[in-house]
């Protein structure tokens, strides 16, 4: 008798290639559309959080993001590098409101912009960065840590270009993408944030796209790059691959207040559309570890005393 999991896998492998397909078929910009994949999609739909309306059309593994870091059970791995980034800030191209958040899309045809180390064996090139944030600054992060949510959280999208000649073959494979998050936390304004935040309200309606170069993505980044948490997982919006490799940094960035409600002024609605909706809680709930290791490059039970005044305000 023929196992059900050799008809099942098949079907699930051939539903999430139509779905990318799909996805790029849609899409009504010049563009490359690597970059949609990983946080867009054509069925972005309800009243409060437009991703997910209506059931998924691939359904999740028992590797999905994101998840609930619990500091003290994840294990210290010394054998994790520092991240190495090489970001290039000429292949920064535009803008663009995809009616789910906004993304900064870079040119990936080359290795022009990258990242390596970490946990990563190969060289991953930088796609794309988006954020996800809530209604308040008492939500909005999708990881948390130790249950502790965080207003905003930021997705620098690479994928794997040892390996893979595409963006759109990487991120159906195992081992095709790698993705940094980092938590924003309410603060002092972000001086390197705010060449974006001025560039938003040229967006503020789904499908706008504007053209925005030479922005440098490593000015988003800790300042302490070499502590963070690894974990498989996937994306967290359709088609939800399990193909990412995320690395979560564990200093979070300040931004001001005011930086974030610009955040909150842009639109999931277009133009022509009757009833305007803010973009807020544009984050995917929880999913459960199913067993996986979280990783960490530093020991969490070691007392952190000689840090510096940012990193203590991260705890």
């Amino acid at each position: 008798m023929v196992a059900l999991s050799s008809i099942i896998r098949p079907l699930a492998s051939q539903l999430q290639r139509n779905l990318v397909r799909n996805i790029r078929s849609h899409r009504n910009i010049p563009q490359r559309g690597c970059n949609l994949t990983a946080c867009s999609s054509k069925y972005v739909l309800s009243q409060m959080h437009p991703m997910w309306q209506g059931p998924l059309v691939v359904p999740g593994g028992d590797r999905q993001s994101p998840i609930d870091i619990v500091v003290r059970k994840s294990v210290f791995d010394s054998e994790l590098k520092p991240l190495l980034t090489n970001y290039d800030p000429r292949t920064c191209q535009q803008i663009w409101n995809n009616g789910y958040s906004f993304l900064v899309e870079y040119d990936d045809t080359a290795d022009k912009s990258t990242l390596e180390g970490g946990p990563l064996q190969d060289k991953f090139r930088l796609c794309q960065f988006h954020f996800h944030w809530g209604e308040s600054n008492a939500w909005g992060s999708e990881h948390t840590l130790d249950r502790r949510l965080f207003p905003a959280e930021l997705h620098l999208v690479h994928w794997n270009s040892n390996k893979y000649s595409l963006f759109e073959e990487a991120v159906m494979e195992e081992n095709g993408l790698a993705v940094i998050g980092v938590f924003l936390k309410v603060g002092k304004r972000h001086e390197g944030l705010q060449k974006l935040v001025d560039a938003l309200p040229a967006i503020r309606h789904k499908g706008s796209v504007v053209e925005f170069t030479k922005f440098d993505p490593a000015c988003l980044l800790p300042t302490n790059t070499d502590d963070y948490w690894t974990y498989h997982g996937s994306l967290t919006t359709p088609p939800l691959t399990e193909s990412v490799t995320w690395i979560v940094m564990k200093q979070h960035i300040e931004v001001s207040h005011d930086q974030l409600a610009v955040f909150r002024s842009l639109l999931f609605t277009s133009a022509e559309e009757e009833i305007q909706r803010s973009m807020v809680n544009n984050f995917r709930v929880q999913q459960p570890l199913c067993g996986r290791t979280v990783r960490s490059s530093f020991s969490p039970f070691l007392q952190e005393a000689p840090l510096t005044g940012e990193d203590k305000h991260s705890h």
